[in-house]
C-alpha cells in the first residue's frame, strides 16, 4: 500500500515536471533507473535505460534547452514540445506507476497527459506571455533558466522524497491559488 502511494506520488511530480521540460525528467528517470535503486522501470519503459536511450535523451535535452532560450525560436519550440511534454508526461506517469499500481496503464498514461498537459498549457499560455508582456521578452532567458532548474529538482524529488514532493506540489498549487486570488482582488488602477 505505502509503495503505491509513493509511487502515485512519484508519478504526480515526474509528469508535472514533464510539462516544464519533457526531456530533463526522463533523463533523470533514465539515470536513475540504470544507475541507482532508486528506481525501478518494467519493461517496456526499461528501454529507458539502454545507452542508445540516454544518448538520444541527452541531445534532445540540449536541443530544448538551447530553443526554449532563443527569442523567436521559443515560440516555435514551445508549438511544438505541446505534444512533446504531455505525452513524456504519460510516459512517466505510466512508468512510475506500472510496478506498484494494479490499474489500466490507460488510465495512468490518460493522467500523466492531463497533469504535464496542464503544466505546459499554463507555462505556454499564461505565463511565458504575462513574462513576455511585462518585460519585452527580457525576461524569458531567466524564466526558462528558472523552469529547468524546478524540473530537474522537482524529478529528483518525486524519485527521491515522493510524499514530501506531494506536500511541495500542495503548497505551490496553494499559494498560486491564493496569489492570482489575491491580485484578482485588488481593485483596477487607474
Amino acid at each position: 500500500m505505502i509503495e503505491a502511494v509513493t509511487s502515485l506520488f512519484s508519478a504526480f511530480g515526474l509528469s508535472a515536471s514533464a510539462g516544464l521540460n519533457a526531456y530533463l525528467p526522463l533523463l533523470i528517470v533514465a539515470l536513475a533507473a540504470r544507475f541507482t535503486d532508486w528506481f525501478k522501470l518494467a519493461p517496456p519503459f526499461d528501454a529507458l535505460t539502454s545507452p542508445w536511450a540516454i544518448g538520444v535523451l541527452v541531445v534532445l535535452l540540449l536541443v530544448e534547452t538551447f530553443a526554449d532560450k532563443a527569442p523567436a525560436i521559443n515560440h516555435l519550440n514551445d508549438a511544438i514540445q505541446t505534444f512533446v511534454r504531455p505525452a513524456a508526461g504519460a510516459i512517466l506517469f505510466a512508468a512510475s506507476t506500472q510496478t506498484a499500481i494494479d490499474v489500466h496503464p490507460v488510465f495512468m498514461i490518460i493522467l500523466g497527459l492531463l497533469v504535464a498537459g496542464t503544466v505546459h498549457t499554463a507555462k505556454s499560455a499564461v505565463v511565458r506571455p504575462a513574462v513576455t508582456a511585462t518585460t519585452g521578452g527580457v525576461g524569458n532567458v531567466p524564466v526558462s533558466i528558472l523552469e529547468d532548474i524546478v524540473a530537474a529538482v522537482i524529478s529528483i524529488l518525486s524519485i527521491v522524497l515522493p510524499v514530501l514532493m506531494s506536500a511541495v506540489i500542495i503548497l505551490l498549487t496553494a499559494f498560486v491559488i491564493w496569489w492570482l486570488w489575491r491580485r484578482r482582488a485588488r481593485p483596477a488602477r487607474m
